[in-house]
């Protein structure tokens, strides 16, 4: 069951990759904004953004806005510095492939800290006394350092902008944590859909604010995001901007640095 999502990801990066056309050539504009937008897939990818809406409405959003209002900030940052020191073995095993050995280092001792001085993750004792802060990495962005390039333009429901490259970088993500493997049982079972499950709502409560602010002044907010997402990646591939624990999974809102909105055309004043 564990491999059911992993071998439907799959499938959907290979269709996808095999539908995406290149406009003609003769038409300089339209391979101009090709080119510029990535998103080949545009008309497929609007229709998967018009489904995640209507599940952010009817469940997403509703419960993030429960979860802030029901749970205070201390106990929120607890529940993500907890989150973030799950993913250290996933971050320590992407900072190795791509040598960076120094921000290895900082992973591993992030996470031995704060597993036992900060009770499992849930106080981030390592940036808060000893000055090691944390930092988001994942096989996405290690392809990249590697030479793939992206792929087409993504949107996955639930779990927001993507690629080919980056929605495959989960998949390895996915596989390759020692907590995929660890323990069975309903037990352990129900555990991982928890953790699952507070991940994604996490991540939706940490960009409450930017995407009601988003959905309310931008003419096409699917734009607007699509933008912010890849510059936004293109920030944590090169290890630069503010850095943050990587709480959420390899794609989508909540990795890294969050969703970070480039200057966007609003609606007209009334």
């Amino acid at each position: 069951m564990r491999f059911g999502p992993l071998l439907a990801s799959a499938l959907i990066v290979i269709g996808l990759a095999g539908c995406a056309t290149r406009p003609d050539a003769s038409d300089p504009e339209a391979v101009a904004e090709f080119e510029a937008n990535n998103d080949p897939l545009e008309p497929w990818n609007r229709g998967m953004y018009d489904v995640n809406n209507v599940i952010d409405a009817a469940v997403l959003r509703p419960a993030a806005v429960v979860y802030r209002a029901a749970v205070p900030p201390p106990v929120r940052e607890g529940v993500r510095n907890a989150l973030g020191n799950l993913r250290a073995p996933t971050i320590l095993m992407n900072d190795i492939l791509q040598g960076e050995m120094d921000r290895a280092g900082r992973t591993a001792a992030r996470f031995l800290i704060n597993s036992t001085l900060g009770i499992g993750g849930l106080v981030d004792v390592a940036a808060w006394q000893f000055g090691i802060p944390g930092h988001g990495e994942d096989f996405g962005q290690t392809m990249a350092s590697w030479g793939v390039g992206e792929g087409p333009y993504l949107f996955i429901p639930v779990l927001g902008p993507s690629n080919v490259r980056d929605l495959t970088g989960a998949g390895v993500d996915a596989v390759a944590s020692p907590w995929f493997w660890f323990g069975q049982g309903e037990v352990v079972e129900a555990l991982r859909w928890v953790r699952a499950g507070m991940t994604v709502l996490d991540a939706r409560e940490g960009v409450l604010d930017t995407l009601d602010t988003l959905y309310a002044t931008s003419l096409d907010p699917y734009s607007t995001l699509r933008s912010a997402y890849r510059q936004r990646r293109q920030s944590e591939i090169a290890n630069t901007g503010q850095v943050a624990p990587d709480a959420a999974g390899s794609t989508g809102f909540g990795v890294g640095l969050g969703v970070r909105l480039p200057p966007a055309e609003t609606q007209p004043s009334r």
